[in-house]
């Protein structure tokens, strides 16, 4: 369910954040403020964290950041790569699973876009930064204007992706239901501004949370989960599918804003 008051923010055992547009600017690092919000939090729930990029990503935009002790960190469990991937601290981060793609589903998905782009007659941007398909294991990932689009260019890389995502947002969902199609037995997931992420069939966000409740036993219902694409076609809509309460943000400020008021339930 959609909170739209903070008031109902209440006796929730843990804590679910999209990453990129949530706790970070996209592809960037997690500022001090937030930082010190999070390991207030951590140190009084429980908090996963549930986002597209790989793992070296999680550690350079919030790990790296977060500067936590690691007697707090057993309070903290990552999944990066949509939830292909399950993490938690214990003397150092263990994987619980990972859910590798075959050669095969790796070289049909490369066909599939090459199939795709064909099919609509789409022609890349001149210029492109980083791998544009990057194969990250457990998930292949597009991304428009390529993977290192904010590593090169900072803000302006920002400002580039938010624009590419509002001039072309429908032009990425008919290429994400081209693939889909092409791709019956795998998931095809329009993620972030600009990107659209492939995996083993029925993994997403929703998948995320049912890890969770599998191996945390802790409830759906008693988890709050905040991002900032929770809508149709948007990378956290997926959660919908759960009964999981859930605030959607605009930027990490309003998450910001939402984790004080979590923590003054603690």
């Amino acid at each position: 369910m959609k909170i739209t008051d903070y008031k109902h923010i209440k006796n929730k055992d843990l804590v679910v954040f999209d990453l990129d547009g949530t706790l970070t600017p996209s592809k960037s690092i997690m500022d001090t403020e937030m930082s010190e919000l999070v390991r207030e939090l951590i140190s009084k729930k429980k908090v996963a964290v549930i986002g597209g990029g790989k793992l070296e990503l999680f550690k350079h935009q919030f790990l790296n950041e977060l500067k936590a002790p690691t007697n707090l960190l057993a309070n903290l469990y990552l999944f990066p790569t949509t939830a292909t991937t399950f993490l938690r601290y214990n003397k150092g981060w263990k994987r619980v699973y990972s859910h590798t793609l075959t050669k095969a589903e790796i070289a049909s998905i490369r066909s599939a876009f090459k199939h795709v782009f064909a099919e609509i007659g789409y022609v890349k941007p001149k210029i492109t930064y980083g791998k544009v398909i990057e194969n990250r294991g457990t998930q292949v990932t597009w991304s428009a204007l390529g993977q290192d689009l904010v590593k090169v260019l900072g803000p302006k890389g920002i400002d580039i992706k938010n624009k590419w995502r509002d001039e072309h947002m429908p032009l990425k969902l008919t290429i994400a239901r081209g693939l889909q199609k092409r791709l019956p037995n795998l998931e095809v997931l329009a993620a972030g501004h600009t990107s659209i992420d492939i995996t083993k069939k029925g993994i997403d966000k929703s998948y995320g949370l049912k890890q969770i409740e599998k191996y945390l036993k802790i409830k759906i219902g008693k988890m709050l989960f905040i991002g900032d694409a929770i809508f149709p076609g948007g990378n956290d809509y997926a959660i919908t599918k759960t009964a999981v309460d859930y605030v959607q943000v605009k930027s990490p400020e309003d998450t910001k804003k939402v984790i004080r008021h979590v923590l003054t339930d603690c």
